[in-house]
């Protein structure tokens, strides 16, 4: 079995516990973290396993807590940032990366991390999606969030609100679609996938009364997609197609921009959904929750989402 690599994000916040609790349960799962920081969590949690150093090529270990050690800048505490551990957070992800594009992993799997806390360090970071879409050097990705049987992928992501109607462009549209339609069939074995395409604007525009973007870009993209053989429906009214008598007709949604699509998904699904990455030449999965400061090192925090990234991973890469 290859490797599933974890990065437990954010070493103040609750990923460190989740992830030796889920390393645990789950056989071929290997950490890229500090091994110190591991223990604490393993100590406060009540858990007994050894941490041992794994490298490519090593057995995997039922009895123990595997890692790929990378060390911690600066002393830290449960809760409490401290920005001298970005550049750490940010090596656990590049070093995961580099082990799955090496081959001597299968997926990447990633905590929480704190934007907020990197980007004070001096470091640019929007999120885990755009730094790994860098590192593999592709020209677009796709977030995806899966709870259960519902999928919603985004046009557009950690942007403000202001700048989303000017981003959704003919071409970058398009390569959405394309990334989400050829995902959906290698990723999840759906052969014909069933897309709901989203408006940007209420009520999908009115007919052009609440907005244009529907008439000039988003109707003609989708058009465009058909003949080349995919399967769409839309533009349709954000505030009606999430209904189940709608769902149920589709296998993903393509929602317009981040706020629009998501808090539907995490109503829906939260603690047990999970954020995907489409469009990278390797499976990565992640958690749909924060770093949640306020429950590190308290041990009341759900291994829910993760422990679903963690089967969602394997299943994509036994379906790739």
């Amino acid at each position: 079995m290859m490797p599933l690599l974890l990065t437990p994000g954010e070493p103040a916040g609750i990923g460190p516990e989740l992830a030796v609790q889920v390393a645990t349960t789950q056989i071929g799962l290997v950490l890229v973290a500090d091994p110190d920081l591991l223990a604490s969590a393993a100590t406060r949690m009540g858990i007994e396993r050894p941490i041992v150093s794994w490298s490519p090529g090593a057995e995997l270990r039922s009895d123990a807590i595997q890692v790929v050690p990378v060390k911690l800048a600066a002393p830290t505490r449960p809760g409490q940032l401290n920005p001298a551990n970005a550049a750490y957070v940010l090596e656990t992800l590049d070093r995961a990366w580099g082990l799955v594009s090496q081959g001597a992993g299968a997926a990447l799997v990633t905590g929480p991390v704190h934007k907020g806390v990197i980007n004070d360090a001096g470091i640019p970071f929007t999120g885990h999606t755009e730094f790994l879409a860098e590192r593999a050097g592709v020209d677009r990705v796709v977030m995806l969030l899966v709870a259960d049987d519902l999928r919603v992928a985004l046009a557009t992501t950690h942007l403000p609100l202001v700048r989303v109607a000017e981003a959704i462009q003919d071409s970058s549209l398009m390569r959405t679609l394309e990334i989400l339609h050829t995902d959906l069939q290698r990723c999840f074995a759906i052969v014909s996938p069933h897309i709901a395409v989203l408006g940007l604007n209420p009520h999908a525009g009115e007919g052009g009364h609440l907005g244009r973007e529907e008439i000039d870009v988003i109707a003609p993209v989708i058009e465009r997609a058909r003949q080349r053989g995919m399967q769409l429906t839309g533009p349709l009214p954000a505030d009606t197609a999430f209904v189940p008598s709608m769902l149920k007709n589709f296998d993903a949604v393509l929602a317009m921009y981040h706020d629009q699509g998501l808090p539907v998904l995490k109503y829906a699904g939260f603690g047990r959904a999970v954020n995907v990455t489409l469009g990278l030449p390797h499976v990565r999965t992640s958690v749909d929750h924060g770093t949640a400061l306020d429950l590190a090192g308290s041990g009341r925090a759900d291994t829910g989402s993760l422990l679903a990234a963690v089967k969602l991973a394997r299943s994509m890469v036994d379906t790739h």
